[in-house]
């Protein structure tokens, strides 16, 4: 397919319309987040398209590349990575009845990057608050990422054999165990938000929950799930993946972010700002997963590669080729990070190094 051909024109990219200071006329977000402390505010919102026309950009709208500022990222990960894996470690204790224990815990303690509790983790600390503070969301949505995980692998979905380089929940213990952690997971989210946050008022976890029943439901993770099913072997726009990918996988990102940011005391304009940042990265994390699938083995990956390919899935570097969907990945990083211009660059540094770090990945 010529790569002309399958770009859409919609003009309501999020990727051109920017203004002097940076993107302008971005979706509303899913929730108005100013804190009125008697009153939990939120609207529905629909999401546009971040592609418009890659082809016209690349020629005509070159994107502003912002230095990194001086950071030990690696040691940030490997501090940040050991205090949320404790954490998740204690937030699923070994009890009766023990089978379902134990697969909720195969899966949520098989390792990974973890880059979605360390991501909430990072936006409270950029608005001020503690990792104490997000530790209980950030548990959470490391929960609802792996339910997804569990759910996604299963036979009726992706039916696939390997995942973090073990053998899938339900290759270990059946698929009825499996599907009951994964639910186990997504209903301990919510209850560990409720229970375990301390010194966040009432109100900003209300937006909280409502946040990660959104990012997970019907017009979110959901969604893209679905549609990513019923595209299955068909011809599909960028436009279409693109909704794919913003649902199935950026909003779970976006929701870690946000909700940091929430439980850390931010005002509107600065979850505005971090939603923003975060739906860039959300989707630069799926255009990088693509090119790794055609690009690396499965033990380099420590799941199945190759397996878009062999089902005929519509992907970044299939609509697009290899070297514009790397191109593609840039851009979304240099968005990424001007979104995070108006905070200060000794906190936001995490963040400005998660997009490179996303970028870079190698599985």
């Amino acid at each position: 397919m010529a790569f002309s051909s399958t770009i859409p024109s919609c003009d309501t990219s999020l990727l051109l319309k920017r203004s002097n200071k940076g993107l302008s006329n971005l979706p509303k977000p899913i929730f108005n987040l100013k804190y009125v402390p008697a009153k939990v505010q939120a609207s529905q919102v629909v999401s546009t398209p971040l592609s418009k026309s890659f082809q016209y950009q690349e020629a005509n709208n070159k994107t502003e590349t912002i230095p990194l500022p001086v950071f030990d990222f690696d040691d940030y990960m490997i501090r940040k990575g050991k205090q949320v894996n404790k954490a998740l470690d204690e937030s699923v204790p070994m009890q009766h009845p023990e089978k379902i224990h134990e697969s909720m815990r195969y899966s949520l303690l098989a390792g990974g990057k973890r880059v979605r509790p360390i991501l909430c983790v990072a936006a409270c600390e950029l608005v001020g608050g503690t990792e104490d503070l997000a530790m209980p969301t950030a548990c959470a949505m490391e929960m609802i990422h792996t339910m997804s995980l569990i759910h996604d692998d299963l036979p009726c979905m992706d039916n696939d054999d390997l995942r973090r380089g073990k053998p899938t929940n339900h290759k270990v213990f059946g698929e009825e165990t499996a599907v009951l952690a994964g639910d186990a997971l997504l209903s301990l989210a919510f209850e560990h938000v409720a229970a375990k946050t301390m010194n966040v008022s009432p109100e900003r976890l209300v937006q909280v929950l409502a946040e990660m029943g959104n990012s997970v439901g019907s017009q979110g993770l959901v969604a893209g799930q679905i549609v990513d099913i019923d595209s299955e072997g068909k011809k599909i726009s960028l436009s279409d993946l693109e909704y794919i990918h913003i649902h199935k996988t950026a909003r779970l990102l976006e929701a870690s972010v946000v909700c940091g940011a929430i439980v850390g005391g931010a005002d509107s304009e600065s979850i505005e700002n971090v939603r923003k940042y975060a739906r860039y990265i959300g989707l630069l994390f799926q255009v990088v997963d693509d090119i790794l699938d055609v690009t690396k083995s499965s033990e380099e990956l420590g799941k199945t590669a190759g397996k878009d390919l062999a089902t005929d899935k519509a992907t970044y570097p299939k609509l697009m080729g290899i070297d514009k969907a790397k191109k593609f990945a840039e851009k979304l990083v240099d968005q990424a990070n001007q979104q995070l211009a108006s905070f200060d660059p000794a906190k936001a540094a995490p963040l400005y190094h998660f997009a490179r770090y996303i970028a870079s990945r190698q599985n």
